[in-house]
Parts: C-alpha cells; sequence; structure tokens
C-alpha cells in the first residue's frame, strides 16, 4: 500500500483521515502546517500526498511544489473548502492529480487514492502509433473519402452549384470551404448562412439585405449575404428547412443572380457561386412537394454525399490521433490514445458523426489520467454522453465536478468552450457552477 502525507491545519480533519486511512491498511504521516510537511517531503518519499490549500502564510499550492521536486511522479491531492476557479486553474497548471471540496465523503477520497495508485502502477496498454500523414483540411482514407475527394477536385474549379449531403456532423462546411479554396474564388469572401435557425422572413433580409424602414426595426441600410459575397461563394447549410415561398425567390435568384433587397426599387446584379447543404432527403421531400422540384435540380447539379463514421471507421484512428494532437497543441497537453481506447472509439457508432469525435477527443485529452486514453476512460465519456442525450442536455448527473474543474482549468476559464467540450449548455454549467460555490 502507498504511503500518504496529510496536511491538513484543522485537526479533526486530519485525524478523521489519518484515522480512516490507516484502517484501510494504509501507511499514513501527517503534518499541520507547511514548513512541517515541506520538511518531511524533503527527507522521505511519499507516492501520494492529501494537503488542504489554505494553511498559513503558504498554500497547498506550495506543498504541491515541494512534493513535485522531491517526486515528479507523487500525486498530489488538494482539498478546500473555499475552492475558486482560480485556485484551481493554478492547481491543475502544476500538476495536481485531483482537487476535492469541503466537506468530503470519505470513500470518495478513497477511490481518488486508488486511482492515483492505478496511475503510479501503469499499465500494459501501449499508446498507438499513428504514422503522420501530410498536412489535410480533411482526414480520412477510406474508399468513400477518396470518391469525395474526387468530386470535389473536378467541381471546385468551375462555377457549378453543389449540393452536400450528410449527417448531422459528417463535415459539410469543411467540404464547402474546401471547394471554395480550390476555386478561382479562393480570395474573395466566403459566407455561410445557416438556413436552418432563421425563419422565412429574417432569412430573406439576411440573404437578400434590407434597406432603412423596410421593416419595424430596419433602422438603417441592410447588406445581404449574397451582395457581400459578391465574386465569391454563399454557403446554404440546412437548405431543405427554408419554406415554400422561400424556395422560389431562391430560385428566381439562381436564375437570373440578382438580387433586390427589401424595401428597395432595383435590383443589384451579384456573381456568386452557391454551395448548398442538407442533412435531409431532399429528394423524398421533392417526391412529397415538399421541396420545390426545379429548385432541387437548380441545387443538385454535383450532388456530393459524405458518409457517416460508422460507414467508414477504418478512419477513425486517423481522426482520433489528428484531434488529439490538436487539442494537445492548444491546451499544452500531452495526452495519448491507447489501443484499447483506439478500439473502444472503433467499436462505437458515433452518431454525432466526426464532430462528436471531436468533442469527446478534446474533453478526454484534458481529463486524461496520466495523459493516457484508454477503453475505460473512452467507454465512460460515451456513457456520459449518452445519459445527457437522454437528459436533453439539462442534466450534469453524470458530469464529475472534478472533471468541470479541468476542462474550466484546461481552458483558461472560458465557460463557453469549457461548456461545449463538456456536450453541455452554457446556462446549465453555470447553474452547476453556482452550486459548486464557483459561479
Amino acid at each position: 500500500m502507498a504511503k500518504i502525507l496529510v496536511v491538513d491545519d484543522d485537526p479533526s480533519v486530519r485525524e478523521t483521515l489519518l484515522t480512516f486511512l490507516e484502517l484501510e491498511n494504509y501507511q499514513v504521516d501527517s503534518a499541520a502546517s507547511t514548513d512541517e510537511a515541506i520538511g518531511k517531503l524533503q527527507a522521505d518519499a511519499f507516492p501520494i500526498v492529501i494537503s488542504d490549500v489554505y494553511l498559513d502564510e503558504r498554500t497547498g499550492l506550495d506543498i504541491l511544489n515541494a512534493a513535485k521536486s522531491a517526486n515528479p511522479e507523487c500525486s498530489v491531492i488538494l482539498m478546500s473548502g473555499r475552492g475558486t476557479i482560480e485556485t484551481v486553474m493554478e492547481a491543475t497548471k502544476r500538476g495536481a492529480f485531483d482537487y476535492v471540496a469541503k466537506p468530503f465523503d470519505l470513500d470518495r477520497m478513497l477511490e481518488i487514492i486508488h486511482r492515483a495508485e492505478e496511475a503510479a502502477r501503469g499499465s500494459d496498454d501501449e499508446d498507438t502509433d499513428i504514422d503522420d500523414l501530410p498536412a489535410s483540411e480533411m482526414i480520412g482514407s477510406s474508399a468513400a473519402m477518396v470518391e469525395v475527394y474526387k468530386t470535389i477536385v473536378k467541381a471546385a474549379p468551375s462555377d457549378v452549384t453543389v449540393l452536400i449531403g450528410g449527417e448531422t456532423g459528417t463535415g459539410k462546411e469543411l467540404v464547402a470551404r474546401l471547394i471554395h479554396n480550390l476555386s478561382s474564388r479562393k480570395n474573395q469572401a466566403f459566407v455561410p448562412v445557416d438556413c436552418g435557425s432563421i425563419t422565412g422572413s429574417l432569412l430573406e433580409s439576411e440573404l437578400f439585405g434590407a434597406m432603412r424602414g423596410a421593416y419595424t426595426g430596419a433602422d438603417r441600410d441592410r447588406v445581404g449575404a449574397l451582395e457581400a459575397a459578391n465574386n465569391g461563394t454563399v454557403f446554404l447549410d440546412e437548405i431543405g428547412e427554408i419554406d415554400e415561398g422561400f424556395q422560389l425567390r431562391l430560385l428566381r435568384f439562381l436564375q437570373e443572380k440578382e438580387v433586390r433587397p427589401l424595401g428597395a426599387s432595383r435590383a443589384k446584379k451579384v456573381d456568386v457561386r452557391i454551395i448548398a447543404a442538407t442533412n435531409k432527403d431532399l429528394a423524398k421531400r421533392t417526391e412529397e412537394k415538399r421541396f420545390r422540384e426545379d429548385l432541387f435540380y437548380r441545387l443538385n447539379v454535383v450532388p456530393i454525399q459524405l458518409p457517416p463514421l460508422r460507414e467508414r471507421r477504418g478512419d477513425i484512428p486517423l481522426l482520433a490521433d489528428t484531434f488529439v494532437k490538436q487539442a494537445n497543441v492548444r491546451y499544452g497537453l500531452q495526452a495519448k490514445i491507447t489501443k484499447s481506447g483506439m478500439r473502444a472509439m472503433e467499436e462505437y457508432a458515433w452518431p454525432g458523426n466526426v464532430r462528436q469525435l471531436q468533442h469527446m477527443i478534446e474533453r478526454l485529452a484534458i481529463l486524461a489520467p496520466q495523459n493516457r486514453i484508454d477503453d475505460e476512460a473512452v467507454l465512460d465519456a460515451i456513457q456520459s454522453m449518452s445519459s445527457r442525450d437522454v437528459q436533453g442536455g439539462e442534466s450534469l448527473a453524470d458530469t464529475a465536478t472534478d472533471q468541470i474543474r479541468k476542462v474550466l482549468a484546461a481552458t483558461g476559464g472560458n465557460k463557453s468552450r469549457a461548456a461545449k467540450i463538456l456536450g453541455i449548455e452554457r446556462k446549465t454549467l453555470y447553474r452547476k457552477l453556482e452550486r459548486m460555490g464557483l459561479g
């Protein structure tokens, strides 16, 4: 059993931990001050240190530094009844193994100690070794993706209209940007418009623009996306969501290449390439008279269908390796995916496709014990995501407090980014932070 040093200026906490851990057959020493603790760390080797943050003229962060200086492999568990984002961020940066809020459950502390012991023992689960590939905007070498690449290369140089199909998260906007960047318009604007999130009347002004006074609240002239992207490309995402009335307006634009802002008396000629995307079956919607047939054919000149990730599992190692390297650079990490972790990823169905894989890898890289993403970590993350999906993303019951702290620390306290990595809404994270006393 590991030798443990407990540091706390509160004798009741110190004695409680000492008695509890001795009953669990650990060899335990204790200290009531930073000076006493640092002296013991210099005199003896402790694989695990449990320290309060707020002690005397110095803090648990000084204990952390001393423990790591004496033994770089030491697992330091900090505890505090006055946790703040700043303290957690600093503790995480300095290499604390975990951070526990007081009061805590003794069984919870024992669980953390067991994890620290497992991390120290290491594992026979080797890291994956993926060959470095040339830099590319799109990742994947499966037969289905090679066909996509071939179509992109053929379609990009012309001004032909492209319709990209595929499930949510397959990378439709990435394909659209790649087509634009490979075209003669690459030095001009690329303007994405999410048709699915804008109502019909607002979508018209978003695309075509509006003159001052054209509607209530129009206090100035507004340039539409089509005019703003003149000589460039407009990407119409979720084109299948536009209503029937606006479908006719869009069809006329594709025929005439003219825009007339709301409230304007004259139309203007614009030179814009249109790339559209949808996660709907537009051919079926056309048959059901829910989408104009003439507009469908105008958009579907060159179709590109992106395969879901579950149909190109051979690309998962390439994608996962790329995403973990990106996370390492972004957050200053050294995370590695083990062979068992990669197998777990390859066996999962990925209903959210590449986007879901990317977000999960980012989260795992930040939270990985000892920088290793193994099958247990992957399966836990998948289970956590599934639980939130069932609860509509509103519950954090399955998102551990220490995970939230670590993600916040990695993102420099950026709550919007942290919520995205955790796969929850910002307002849900804010509520949880308030309950944690970190709001």
